[in-house]
């Protein structure tokens, strides 16, 4: 019982210790003098939630610390260089005779003077490059498949000595959960055609959830929180769901059984609709709730800085501890959750496309 109870303390610790939002929302809710508490706050928050070609580790007064990323462009040709070169002039770079503006997490062609244009709406009117860059994000999703790559490949070594050997390390981890995607998900909801999608179940499953997670880490992530992975990985699900269906799925979607005929041309293009609304459900609920938990997160344990002058040193730490834990604790969950319901949907999704329908 007492190694027991050591050992939840130095769980709770270390968790305390690890999560980012803490330490990030002190350092903006501090502010450098020149901004009010809240300004520092919503900046900081709106900078984590977006993609950056910058790597940031931490904020130290109104620098972010990290390292620099590729930039990759084509415009006139292939164009390479480091994303340190717009710290270096304002935002500001020449490459190869042309001029680039690095303005609110976006890359512009500009003059010498770095001049950019607005709209009635203020939007930037100034043409933009193909941008090919390694963000952040995109090194979050590198680091993703290179664990889940490792991970996996050490549960199918141990397969591979024999049915009856344990997983060990990682292994442990990984064959609950595959087990769970199967028994829970693939089977009950696309039958015995199950095995042919188990590859893209597993690999969308463990991808959202290995991202979230990482999302919790000091490095503070922010993957499944951009909409353009979270569209990407809904196109998948609707690209698989629709070449893999059979003349079932399609005859109850253009031309539905058993229905008066004038009904039928009423309900070919609600079901047509349908099709496209289910993709995106998908995008949007994965992306919102991700950004919710962040800016909630964020934002909650930003509130006790704000009424630090109320508050005594150790109340105040107290506070943003307790915060800190329960939050982390529901964000661990959410984490979990949002993996099985895109992972639960899409499965329902190709098993209705797959269905073999019996007509009599």
């Amino acid at each position: 019982m007492v190694n027991l109870k050591r050992a939840l303390l130095f769980l709770t610790v270390i968790l305390f210790a690890a999560n980012p939002f803490t330490s990030i929302a002190a350092e903006e809710a501090q502010g450098d003098g020149t901004k009010s508490q809240a300004e520092e706050i919503n900046a900081h928050i709106k900078h984590h939630l977006e993609d950056d070609h910058y790597f940031t580790l931490y904020k130290k007064g109104e620098d972010y610390v990290g390292f620099p990323l590729p930039v990759i462009l084509i415009d006139n040709g292939l164009k390479v260089f480091s994303s340190g070169k717009f710290k270096e002039n304002d935002g500001l770079t020449e490459v190869d005779g042309q001029f680039y503006k690095y303005y609110h997490g976006k890359i512009y062609k500009t003059d010498a003077a770095g001049t950019i244009d607005y709209d009635a709406e203020h939007h930037p009117t100034n043409a933009k490059p193909l941008d090919f860059s390694i963000t952040k994000n995109v090194v979050g999703l590198m680091l993703a498949a290179l664990l889940l790559f490792l991970g996996f490949i050490s549960l199918a070594k141990t397969y591979k000595k024999g049915s009856n050997n344990l997983p060990k390390g990682v292994g442990r981890v990984l064959e609950p959960l595959v087990l769970y995607v199967r028994d829970e998900m693939a089977i009950p909801n696309i039958g015995h055609r199950y095995k042919e999608f188990m590859p893209y179940l597993l690999s969308v499953f463990f991808l959202i959830f290995t991202l979230n997670l990482m999302g919790l880490t000091p490095i503070g992530f922010n993957v499944t929180g951009n909409i353009s992975v979270t569209l990407c990985l809904a196109l998948f699900t609707f690209v698989i769901t629709n070449f893999k269906a059979n003349k079932d799925y399609w005859k109850h979607i253009f031309w539905m059984p058993g229905v008066p005929v004038p009904f039928k041309f009423v309900l070919a293009p609600i079901e047509v609709l349908g099709m496209f609304t289910k993709p995106f459900s998908l995008m949007l609920r994965l992306f919102a709730n991700i950004t919710a938990g962040h800016s909630v997160v964020m934002g909650l344990i930003a509130i006790v800085y704000l009424f630090q002058q109320q508050l005594t040193v150790g109340g105040s730490i107290g506070v943003s501890m307790l915060l800190t834990l329960i939050l982390f604790f529901l964000e661990l969950l959410v984490a979990f959750l949002q993996a099985f319901i895109f992972t639960m949907l899409s499965s329902l999704f190709i098993g209705m496309a797959v269905e073999e329908h019996a007509h009599h």
